[in-house]
C-alpha cells in the first residue's frame, strides 16, 4: 500500500522544462577611427553634405525620424535632443572626410543613418578593400596561368577578335607575350575567351574576310562570297557578325560553308 501512494505521489510530480532563453543581441558598432570619401568621382578642394533636415526610417518604432548633426548632442535624432542644439557642418575636403573615434554621434550618422551614404559618400572599408584585391589578384593569377599554358592556334585566336589583322604579322613569341599582356589587363575577358567553344571558329572567319574568300557588307548585316557576291549568311539583328557567323558554321548548311573555305584556306 505503502508502495503504491510513493508510486501515485511520483507520477503527480509536474515536470518542469527549462525556459530558453533567446541570445543576446551583440553590440557590432566598433569604437574607432573612420575614413570616408565621395563618390561619383567627386573630388572638389571642400563639398559640404546635408546636416540637417534629413530623415531616416527607423523599423523597430515603425516612423521616420528626423536627423540633425550638432556638436553639442550625444545623438543625431532629433526626437532625443536635449536642451539647445548647436548645429554643425560636415564638410569633405578634396573628396575625403576623416571622424575620429571621440566624434561618435558624427560617425554614426555618416555610417548608419545618414541618406546620402553608399550613394553620395561612402565609409572606407580597409577589409572589404583586401578583399577584393584578394579576388582580383586571383582572378589575374588564373587568367594568366591559362594565357601562359594555352596553345598557340587558341592564343591567335583570341588576339585577332581583339586586336584584328595585325595579329597575322606576330611571330610566336610575339603572340605568347601579347597573350600574357592582354591575361593581364583583361583577365575576366581573356577567361571568358578561353572558355568559349566558338572562339576559334570566329578567328577563322575572321581570317577568311582579311584573305578576300568572304566580305562582310558595310553595315555589319550580310557576309557574301567574294568571287560570285552571292550570299552566305545573314546576321540576326543585334548580334556580333563574327559571333553569328561561328554560330552559322556549326549548322548543316554552315559546315559545308567551312569545309570549302578551309580548303582554300588550306
Amino acid at each position: 500500500m505503502a508502495k503504491a501512494k510513493k508510486k501515485a505521489a511520483a507520477a503527480e510530480t509536474p515536470v518542469v522544462e527549462a525556459i530558453k532563453q533567446e541570445p543576446k543581441k551583440t553590440n557590432t558598432w566598433e569604437i574607432k577611427d573612420r575614413n570616408y570619401f565621395l563618390l561619383r568621382n567627386l573630388n572638389p578642394l571642400t563639398y559640404t553634405i546635408r546636416s540637417r533636415g534629413i530623415f531616416y526610417f527607423d523599423e523597430e518604432k515603425g516612423y521616420e525620424r528626423e536627423l540633425k548633426y550638432t556638436i553639442n548632442q550625444r545623438t543625431p535624432f532629433v526626437d532625443e535632443f536635449k536642451g539647445e542644439a548647436r548645429l554643425g557642418h560636415i564638410v569633405f575636403e578634396n573628396g575625403a572626410l576623416y571622424v575620429p573615434k571621440e566624434k561618435q554621434t558624427l560617425q554614426k550618422l555618416l555610417s548608419l543613418y545618414h541618406p546620402d551614404r553608399n550613394t553620395l559618400f561612402q565609409e572606407q572599408n580597409l577589409v572589404k578593400e583586401a578583399e577584393d584585391d584578394m579576388d582580383y589578384l586571383n582572378l589575374e593569377i588564373e587568367a594568366l596561368n591559362l594565357a601562359r599554358d594555352m596553345e598557340i592556334d587558341r592564343a591567335e585566336a583570341i588576339l585577332r577578335t581583339e586586336q584584328g589583322s595585325e595579329v597575322s604579322n606576330l611571330t610566336s613569341k610575339e603572340l605568347r607575350r601579347d597573350i600574357l599582356v592582354f591575361a593581364k589587363q583583361n583577365p575576366e575577358l581573356l577567361i571568358e575567351l578561353a572558355n568559349d567553344e566558338n572562339v576559334q571558329l570566329r578567328n577563322f572567319g575572321i581570317k577568311c574576310v582579311e584573305l578576300g574568300l568572304i566580305t562582310l557588307s558595310g553595315d555589319n548585316r550580310t557576309f557574301t562570297w567574294a568571287k560570285t557576291g552571292r550570299k552566305v549568311m545573314t546576321v540576326p539583328f543585334d548580334e556580333h557578325p563574327y559571333s553569328a557567323l561561328a554560330a552559322w558554321f556549326k549548322t548543316d548548311e554552315g559546315l559545308e560553308a567551312y569545309n570549302n573555305l578551309e580548303k582554300r584556306l588550306s
